[in-house]
């Protein structure tokens, strides 16, 4: 029992009522069960098979048993005693509403995965020892180790000497941003980098060194990581390794150094250029966005550069003087990032006998999507594309991750402390594959036609399948919010939002009605999305209070990734704006394809 006191002159009481289970749950219950009061295991093996999908496997009368058992304990703690072993309406809905006994999607890893890592979408951070802001927060290795639990797969790590210049620091450069020793992040990666995934972890560089500073992370490298750390064969990889020969493997990835004093293209350009060069050369220069203008295609590609693929030459000049560079150093690189010649047209080519990564801006991701949207996707068939933020997301913001996908980028970096609408798709196709970091790309992506042509994510697409989507209610809020975190004076005002985020045809998105004043809302509410690439399609959900008078409260919210939904009536875990999951609150849902 609650109380809310009205205008200080009366108090009003409320219950939190359970409703009673939809039409749709018992009339599978009246269906499946004998006599409409009891459900055996056997009636259970026969709804999951016929009604839920089975996962499109068989459901065995064991697996059915073991279900029973699992609710019946749950619901009655004398369920060693009780003679009975059937569910009751009851029991069967609790069966439903559970997130752990009936999820939405599967939470094992189901895909192939023995292609070359470049056939995947990897879970990628950026900057990933901020702890905050991209201007002025600490750096440590906290975030990284979150990053880890949570299942990311790449960690992003800035390497700059210390004041002595006679240590590694990690820190984003030029900036406020407090530092952190290497090793600590190392080791870190080292005690986190498998307890959510057995796929290999990749730990890119960005390098600003001296040959001697490089020697020393090598070193560190090596005797921490040992026997973990994957060396290639050799130096030109034809073909990327694939995730299943790499289980419980750390895979460095940057851009070798230089082994020469000054190369043809630096003897062409004037010192004041290449410094400039530099100047706006790192992954996160924070200065203002290049302006649009006619020469915008190139300038955005190479001053938005990741700086391990595009160090600027003449600071290589200057380190390549004092000392030759570090062969242990190079020999640690099973991921090479190229600078390669000429523009954005140019760093696409596909190379027959080598295989290497490309660092692009958000802003010139969407530019070569513009203009090269053919070549980005030939590129990502065999190459590895990693995407990330401008430099002005000094709040540590996200982009959309859709176009990178679109076109087959495999590293779409995001900054995983950035919480909003961007990261929550990012978690959401990281869901998909059990969670393991590592998605494979849909066919369409990876094919190309007799005159080499590949997927066009510009054309018009017709409608593959259509997912009819029926939201039946929620509950569990007042378990997780105190009685007055929506309304003061009454019970909240609870509404969904839902639709799909994807190919740019696909996107919707719908609002139920708003049920007023009941922790448990009752909408029964059906919503159907044509889908034209469902393989990329995430199904966004997100409950909101009303308010009135103000901004409508936040509530709980999930993404989806549609190719993993299992169909039937499915329990919808729900999250709070950082992504962690509620221990209560969610939604009762339905999904089918049609």
């Amino acid at each position: 029992m609650g109380n809310y006191r009205v205008c200080c002159c009366f108090i009003r009481k409320f219950k939190v009522t359970q409703p009673e289970p939809p039409t749709d749950v018992k009339e599978a219950f009246n269906k499946y069960s004998d006599d409409g009061v009891h459900m055996t295991a056997d009636h259970l093996r026969r709804f999951l098979e016929e009604c839920q999908g089975g996962d499109g496997n068989a459901v065995s009368i064991t697996d059915a048993e073991r279900i029973l058992e699992q609710i019946l304990h749950k619901r009655h703690h004398l369920a060693k005693f009780i003679h009975r072993r059937a569910l009751s309406l009851e029991d069967f809905h609790h069966f439903l509403f559970s997130t752990e006994l009936n999820p939405p999607i599967r939470s094992q890893v189901h895909q192939d995965m023995t292609a070359p890592l470049s056939h995947y979408f990897i879970y990628t951070g950026h900057n990933s020892y901020l702890t905050g802001n991209q201007l002025s927060s600490n750096c440590s290795e906290v975030p990284i180790i979150k990053a880890l639990k949570r299942g990311v797969r790449v960690i992003e790590l800035d390497l700059w000497p210390n004041s002595s210049k006679n240590n590694v620091h990690v820190l984003h450069g030029r900036t406020l941003t407090s530092p952190v020793e290497l090793m600590r992040c190392l080791k870190s990666i080292k005690e986190y980098a498998f307890t959510t995934s057995p796929y290999p972890v990749i730990i890119t560089l960005e390098d600003h060194l001296t040959p001697d500073l490089q020697a020393k992370v090598a070193q560190m490298v090596t005797e921490t990581f040992g026997s973990m750390l994957f060396f290639p064969e050799s130096e030109k990889l034809e073909e990327f390794p694939t995730p299943e020969s790499l289980k419980y493997k750390i895979l460095i990835s940057t851009k070798p150094p230089k082994e020469y004093l000054e190369t043809e293209d630096d003897k062409h350009c004037s010192s004041r250029k290449c410094k400039d060069s530099d100047d706006s050369d790192d992954d996160d220069a924070w200065s203002e966005e290049t302006s649009r203008d006619a020469s915008y295609e190139d300038k955005s590609f190479k001053s938005g550069s990741d700086r391990s693929d595009h160090d600027a030459d003449a600071e290589d000049s200057e380190q390549g003087k004092k000392s030759p560079s570090s062969p242990a150093y190079k020999r640690l690189i099973a991921i090479h990032a190229g600078k390669p010649k000429g523009g954005l047209k140019d760093a696409l080519k596909v190379e027959k006998d080598k295989v290497r990564r490309l660092s692009l801006s958000e802003q010139a991701l969407e530019k070569a999507a513009e203009n090269h949207d053919q070549d980005v996707v030939r590129f990502t068939q065999k190459n590895i594309l990693r995407v990330y933020p401008k430099g002005t997301r000094i709040t540590s913001s996200n982009y959309k991750p859709l176009i990178g996908w679109l076109h087959g980028a495999q590293m779409v970096a995001f900054n995983m402390q950035g919480y909003g609408r961007s990261l929550w798709l990012m978690h959401g196709m990281f869901r998909a594959n059990g969670g393991c970091g590592y998605v494979k790309k849909p066919d369409f992506l990876m094919r190309r036609g007799p005159k080499n042509e590949v997927f066009n994510p510009k054309a018009k697409l017709p409608s593959k399948k259509t997912l009819k989507v029926k939201i039946y209610m929620g509950d569990g809020w007042h378990l997780n919010f105190k009685k007055t975190h929506f309304d003061t004076y009454s019970p909240p005002d609870f509404y969904t939002r839902i639709g799909i985020a994807g190919a740019p045809v696909d996107k919707k998105m719908r609002k139920t009605k708003i049920k007023e004043d009941d922790w448990t809302p009752v909408w029964n509410e059906e919503f159907t999305f044509p889908l034209a690439v469902p393989e990329l399609a995430l199904l966004r959900i997100e409950v909101r209070e009303y308010n009135m008078s103000e901004k409508n409260d936040f509530a709980g919210q999930t993404c989806l990734p549609v190719s993993e939904l299992r169909t039937g009536i499915r329990a919808i875990p729900l999250c709070n704006r950082k992504g962690d999951q509620y221990t209560s609150a969610r939604l009762l849902m339905r999904f089918e394809f049609i």
